[in-house]
């Protein structure tokens, strides 16, 4: 495959439904949505896809049930420890994006660790969008920037401000779960990404539908504002 996206970012949507159309409990639908996730960046990682961010737990996802939220960071705190192993295999570096300074304690320390512990993988980076919201990152950034420099601001140098400035745009923004929205997600990365919206529940994506997604991705024509 050729033209493969430098940055995917995916809203793994559906794992609730998925779980709802078995007669099984919501928590069933997240256990099976980690492993459609290491299907999916284990498939992103053999082709070369350079970045992918996964939106895992957003600022607005606090509204959920107590039990639920408290499952989700439990998930997310074992998943991180567990899979040192499967990160090593595909040459994948976690990182952060999000206000960990809100998340517990716990979870903090345990991000953090894992994103050490996996720096010098450099295949595929998987950004962990964990307690994040498009719009706080934005915000949280103006309050960073001096005064004495919003004069002269200019994109480039915003983009020093954000979570990880580094972090190219958004070339392919997938979400699954037949939602069409964007739910707040990478707002300012994703201003010229290609939408891939699928109908498909996120338990039961794989690295096939990554391929479809991205097949569809390579038949557009990406212009940003120009003509040709």
């Amino acid at each position: 495959m050729t033209k493969i996206p430098e940055h995917i970012g995916i809203i793994m949507d559906g794992n609730g439904r998925w779980a709802k159309k078995r007669g099984l409990p919501r928590t069933q639908g997240h256990r099976e949505g980690l492993e459609a996730a290491k299907k999916v960046v284990r498939r992103a990682s053999e082709l070369g896809v350079k970045y992918v961010t996964l939106y895992t737990f957003s600022t607005e996802n606090w509204k959920r049930t107590t039990e639920e939220v408290g499952f989700l960071m439990s998930l997310i705190k074992k998943h991180l420890r567990n899979e040192l192993a499967f990160y090593a295999e595909n040459g994948i570096r976690v990182r952060h994006i999000g206000d960990i300074s809100a998340l517990p304690t716990d979870i903090a320390s345990e991000i953090t660790d894992i994103a050490l512990e996996t720096a010098h993988y450099s295949k595929t980076s998987v950004v962990l969008a964990i307690n994040y919201g498009g719009r706080d990152e934005i915000l949280r950034a103006i309050r960073t920037i001096p005064a004495e420099e919003l004069s002269t601001l200019n994109e480039e140098r915003f983009e020093a401000y954000l979570d990880i400035p580094e972090l190219p745009p958004v070339d392919l923004l997938i979400r699954t779960g037949g939602e069409q929205r964007i739910s707040n997600f990478l707002l300012w990365q994703s201003a010229y990404a290609e939408l891939y919206l699928d109908d498909i529940l996120w338990p039961d994506w794989n690295g096939d539908y990554l391929d479809k997604a991205i097949a569809a991705y390579q038949l557009r024509k990406r212009r940003f504002g120009g003509i040709t």
